[in-house]
């Protein structure tokens, strides 16, 4: 069966993620990493995305981007994903798939919420116990968050961020907030308040991803 099209909406907010097939390492050294922030950068060029947040982990890779036109996010994905398999081909001689296929893509509420994913996702190093701090990840926006020579220019965030940025980030995440943003990526579920993702579902067409999962229960 083919895939329904995925809406993306202009100046909205994505957190996007993708994943090694069958969550297998696709970063294995320093430069590898550095080659796939070039790629982005050769993206950017062809296809001007807004870049919130960016980190690039062993086995997967996190974005928040707030896409200008409606086709935005696909065309800068789809190169960079495509081009990067081909690179990855060519130096370490393999075949056949090295990302899991389709990346997901959420849609977030611009206000905690919004925080919350940027928080969750310049922190993802420290929470797999990769660096002491998060900002020590070189391959994450954090460390290069307002610095004007980092490997990529992020865009403003679209609210305040608190001043004290770089030590929430530090901090530990609640249980609940760690569990609200992974099912948001799991199901694709809009990612805000009740009655905002509610509503953003029936407009993107992703109502299945607020319903519950598992087999409804047999009436008696």
């Amino acid at each position: 069966m083919a895939r329904a099209p995925r809406v993306i909406r202009a100046n909205e907010c994505y957190h996007v993620i993708n994943r090694g097939n069958q969550k297998a390492r696709v970063f294995h050294d320093n430069r590898d990493y550095a080659s796939f922030l070039a790629l982005m950068c050769d993206a950017q060029e062809r296809v001007e995305l807004p870049l919130l947040a960016v980190c690039l982990m062993p086995n997967h890779v996190h974005l928040v981007v707030r896409p200008r036109e409606d086709g935005d996010l696909a065309s800068w994905i789809g190169w960079l994903f495509t081009t990067h398999v081909r690179r990855h081909h060519r130096k370490y001689g393999t075949t056949g798939r090295i990302w899991q296929g389709r990346y997901k893509a959420s849609l977030i509420q611009q206000d905690q919420h919004l925080l919350t994913v940027l928080r969750y996702v310049e922190r993802n190093a420290l929470a797999k116990n990769l660096v002491a701090r998060a900002e020590d990840w070189r391959w994450g926006s954090l460390n290069w968050r307002g610095s004007p020579n980092g490997p990529i220019q992020l865009t403003p965030v679209p609210i305040d961020l608190p001043s004290w940025w770089s030590e929430f980030v530090n901090q530990p995440m609640t249980a609940a907030e760690l569990a609200a943003v992974r099912e948001s990526v799991y199901r694709q579920r809009p990612f805000g308040s009740p009655g905002w993702a509610e509503a953003s579902a029936r407009e993107t067409g992703m109502e299945q991803s607020l319903a519950p999962l598992g087999r409804p229960r047999r009436k008696r």
